[in-house]
């Protein structure tokens, strides 16, 4: 709020108020950096507050429920291309991500149910095939997923894959917890890189960089966010398995539009048509 003297005020008074104008205009920039655009203060996505709203985020586009902890059991063939979709973010048996989980899975619980999978999970990678796996494999994932070691195993696979990378580079590029979790999400959906018809991580934010610069760079945070939320949308209709864009447009465009660059609480979104909210903390 801008103070402003007002010329009936006596001296003094108009002195004090002056002064009060001033520490505001030099303080008070700071403290709303995160709705003027230029970068974000407060905890970032790792933080285990927004963390979890950030797993509600996410799970609400691909699990239609804001109870994430619930898909360490889910499994099953979307018809994307991409094999088997399970687990918390979507591992897929095509991409390697869910071969990696199984890895770190039997590292930790040698002679678990999946373990004897891994020779097929290798060859299908890169594929949509479900040779060697069908109905013994999802039984066998849903049976995992009651063991805390199988969970744990899913929760690094993201952090190390998605997560991590993701807020490090948001971090970098001066990005508050929203532009952290835009980029961890495209992440989660794209991956890092492009493959097979998919556009990956990297070529939207180069994309995004072309067109604004970030907060690290004395950019805007929502002109930016903007920009790489554009090259999304355009990623998203490319790829043949992908075409609704409400993840982007009434969802993250919104809480752009609301100045939530800390993903403060109360979040109301849309996804696939289906409404969400989070009221808290």
């Amino acid at each position: 709020m801008k103070l402003v003297p007002r010329s009936r005020l006596a001296p003094a008074r108009s002195l004090v108020t002056a002064l009060a104008t001033a520490l505001v205009v030099l303080s008070g920039c700071s403290a709303s950096g995160a709705g003027s655009g230029k970068g974000s203060a407060g905890p970032g996505l790792d933080d285990p507050a927004k963390k979890e709203i950030a797993m509600q985020l996410v799970s609400s586009a691909e699990n239609a429920t804001l109870d994430w902890k619930a898909q360490y059991k889910y499994i099953q063939d979307i018809d994307d291309g991409r094999g088997y979709t399970a687990g918390i973010i979507g591992f897929c048996s095509g991409t390697g991500d869910m071969l990696k989980v199984v890895e770190r899975y039997a590292a930790t619980r040698p002679g678990n149910p999946l373990e004897r999978f891994l020779p097929a999970l290798r060859a299908v990678e890169g594929s949509d095939a479900h040779d060697g796996l069908g109905r013994p494999f999802t039984d066998a994932w849903a049976e995992a997923s009651a063991d805390a070691a199988f969970r744990s195993a899913q929760d690094a696979e993201r952090d190390h894959s998605y997560f991590d990378p993701a807020v490090r580079q948001a971090k970098d590029d001066g990005l508050g917890a929203l532009g952290q979790f835009i980029y961890y999400d495209a992440y989660v959906m794209h991956g890092a890189a492009d493959s097979g018809g998919t556009v990956g991580f990297r070529t939207m934010r180069r994309e995004a960089l072309a067109a604004a610069e970030p907060p690290s760079r004395g950019g805007d945070e929502t002109t930016y966010l903007n920009a790489f939320l554009d090259a999304r949308v355009t990623a998203i209709r490319k790829e043949p398995s992908h075409s609704d864009t409400s993840r982007i447009e009434t969802a993250q465009r919104v809480f752009v539009r609301e100045g939530r660059f800390g993903l403060e609480t109360p979040l109301r979104w849309k996804v696939y048509g289906d409404s969400y909210r989070i009221d808290g903390p």
